[in-house]
């Protein structure tokens, strides 16, 4: 069978670190003839190479390639390219790791659409993810109608003889910015780029040594020097207009302007802030025209501006000030919904310094300007920065990421922007919006996986993007309307909580660490109203949950215990247990019942206290509160219909049977009127 995959890893010297990465490899889903890893090890000198030679004889898809150190990850994967069989190579470094079925379902998406390069999706728990990219999957794209230039690492799928027929190979020896110099030589001639961004394929890990690559410090004439060739690339491939702007842009707001902008320019010293600034200034001069700097928002236009007057000491206040920006967000409102998602409602801003102040606008003469007191002392007197045509480029998101391992999806969320007068002319921007947290997976990808969520609220605007936590500032009422939902198949407990001490909403999915029992006490359970004993517990249920198996305990004061087995439902938005009619075995007399909702080894939750009477019918007792009948009216009525439908079947059955075909036809459609 054709190799379908060649994974190519660089290796030198990993020690402990390497082994998520082998983990990962021995765990694919894709079967292990239809892929290869090859290890090119760079002149390791640790225990690697032999472990990795003993690692291949044990598994023959694996091989080791040793060459001389080159001290630098290039010339391993120019080699490990040369030396694969796959119809596509995946590189991966040595101290990340692929999610298990990452290689089976990034090759079938490229291999049914003809890619040349397929994204997968991406996790970090130290660098920034471009989750712009991976909002949706797009079987094709180009660099013309995606935003392909915000992915620049090469830790991809690439065909190989698109590599090969393109003569796209890494520059060898040691320098900086090699991948985005293969990206973009990449990018140009790619006819089909394929994005998965349903599924996270890789993730970024951060080493405890703090030794993950590109983790030096740079040095500012070889660095700028690199990009140069970066930019050479985009101009060489592009005609001078829009889209060439929006290439340059993305170099100039993040390796040039960004070097220059918090945190970073505010720990440099004055030489190294000269060193740095002079490097980027030619590159600004000879790439960076009228048409790329005002594209830029007004934080970055500033900085723009600053750097072509040469002010170093303005680039280092603005920044003193932008690193005061802040994103806040407040919660106005949560309700389950009946598919299960849990709606958000909140409205965002933008704040500075510590009293969190709204960032300012000026209004005058129907304009709008960033408010001249964040300015003061670093643009010229009277000269303003005009953001009115920036006004849609304030905008509000929503996102749910796991604390453990970074993985991030996006929630869908429709923000309106309004602007509010401060007084005295200064106003600010107000973004109103609801987002729709989906635990049990949305449209392309399947349930979150168990662990903590928490969500966020990233706010745009002004060039600016500033992450909030959400919950600390909330209503007064979201605290009662947050409660736990069982959901899914089998049923996982969902418990919304508010984080210690900060207050943020987090999502304990499948029971983390919270239980449900610490929720449920002190909250009412309320019984179903007729004759039949049914608890209703304060947990959200959807119609396709699947019933939690759980047990009943019945204890009395002295000692005596007995266990049942039962069901958690759903009934009409809400958790339901059903109690037996009829207890097996539990004598007759008052006793005190629990559900064990976290399992047999935590706390049961108390329930009330019920009667067997002497007939050994379990009665619960009248002071129990009953449910609004007009709640659980449609559910009441189902029930009534399926107990007739039983006794027409048991009473009216045997006799139907014995009418002939056209009497039992009229029978049959008259039964179905009255119990539909």
């Amino acid at each position: 069978m054709r190799t379908k995959v060649s994974v190519i890893i660089p290796v030198y010297n990993p020690g402990k670190y390497i082994k998520p990465c082998i983990d990962s490899l021995l765990r694919q889903t894709l079967p292990a003839d239809e892929f290869e890893v090859l290890f090119v090890n760079d002149g390791s000198t640790d225990e690697t190479p032999a472990e990795l030679d003993a690692l291949a004889k044990e598994h023959p898809h694996f091989r080791v390639i040793h060459i001389p150190n080159s001290g630098w990850p290039g010339k391993p994967r120019n080699i490990g390219v040369g030396e694969a069989a796959g119809e596509y190579v995946q590189f991966l470094d040595q101290d990340d790791y692929l999610a298990s079925d990452a290689l089976r379902r990034m090759y079938d998406m490229g291999h049914r659409n003809g890619s040349d390069i397929v994204i997968g999706k991406v996790a970090s728990n130290f660098r920034g993810v471009p989750h712009g990219v991976f909002r949706v999957d797009r079987e094709k794209c180009n660099l013309q109608n995606a935003p392909l230039y915000d992915s620049l690492t090469p830790h991809k799928m690439f065909r190989a003889e698109f590599l090969r027929e393109n003569n796209i190979a890494y520059p060898e020896g040691k320098r900086r910015l090699e991948d985005q110099l293969y990206m973009m030589e990449a990018y140009f001639p790619a006819k089909v780029v394929s994005i998965l961004g349903s599924y996270t394929c890789y993730y970024y890990s951060k080493r405890d040594d703090g030794n993950n690559a590109g983790s030096a410090k740079i040095v500012p004439s070889g660095y700028y020097g690199n990009l140069r060739e970066v930019l050479d690339v985009v101009v060489a491939n592009t005609e001078p207009g829009e889209f060439r702007d929006l290439l340059l842009r993305r170099f100039y707001r993040v390796e040039m302007l960004g070097r220059l902008s918090e945190p970073s320019v505010l720990k440099y010293d004055a030489a190294y802030l000269d060193e740095m600034v002079d490097a980027v200034q030619p590159l600004a001069k000879d790439f960076m025209t009228d048409g790329v700097h005002d594209g830029l928002g007004a934080l970055s236009r500033i900085r723009s501006t600053l750097l072509r007057r040469d002010d170093r000491e303005g680039l280092v206040r603005i920044a003193r000030f932008a690193t005061s920006i802040k994103g806040a967000a407040r919660l106005e409102d949560v309700a389950w919904r009946p598919d299960g998602k849990m709606d958000v409602t909140v409205s965002a801003r933008l704040v500075h310094g510590e009293n969190a102040e709204p960032l300012k606008l000026l209004r005058r003469d129907d304009r709008l300007f960033l408010h001249p007191e964040y300015t003061e002392g670093v643009l010229k007197d009277g000269e303003l920065v005009d953001v009115t045509d920036e006004m849609d480029g304030f905008k509000g998101e929503m996102s749910l990421r796991n604390r453990e391992t970074a993985v991030e999806w996006p929630c869908p969320a429709e923000y309106t922007s309004t602007v509010e007068d401060l007084g005295d002319g200064a106003c600010e921007v107000v973004l109103r919006g609801t987002g729709q947290v989906s635990p049990q997976g949305a449209k392309g990808r399947g349930p979150v996986s168990r662990g903590f969520w928490d969500i966020w609220v990233p706010v745009r605007g002004l060039g600016v993007v500033r992450k909030a936590r959400l919950g600390a500032d909330r209503a007064t009422h979201v605290d009662a309307d947050c409660r736990p939902a069982l959901l899914g198949s089998p049923a996982r407990p969902v418990i919304p909580y508010f984080t210690d001490p900060h207050g943020n909403l987090t999502l304990d999915v499948a029971r983390r660490g919270k239980k449900l029992v610490p929720y449920l006490e002190g909250h009412p359970v309320l019984r179903m109203p007729g004759s039949r004993p049914e608890l209703r517990l304060d947990v959200f249920a959807r119609p396709k949950t699947a019933p939690m198996k759980t047990q009943l305990v019945l204890s009395s004061g002295d000692g005596r215990t007995y266990t049942l087995p039962a069901e958690v439902r759903h009934v009409a938005g809400r958790a339901h247990i059903a109690l037996p009619q009829r207890p097996v075995a539990v004598p007759a007399g008052r006793w005190n019942l629990s559900a064990a909702l976290d399992g047999e080894k935590n706390p049961a939750l108390a329930l009330c206290e019920v009667t067997v009477d002497g007939k050994g019918r379990l009665r619960l007792g009248d002071d129990l509160p009953v449910v609004s009948p007009e709640v659980v009216q449609p559910e009441l009525a189902k029930r009534r219909k399926a107990a007739l439908r039983r006794r027409l079947r048991a009473v009216g059955g045997p006799i139907v049977r014995r009418l002939p075909s056209s009497a039992r036809k009229k029978i049959r459609r008259l039964a179905a009127k009255l119990v539909g």
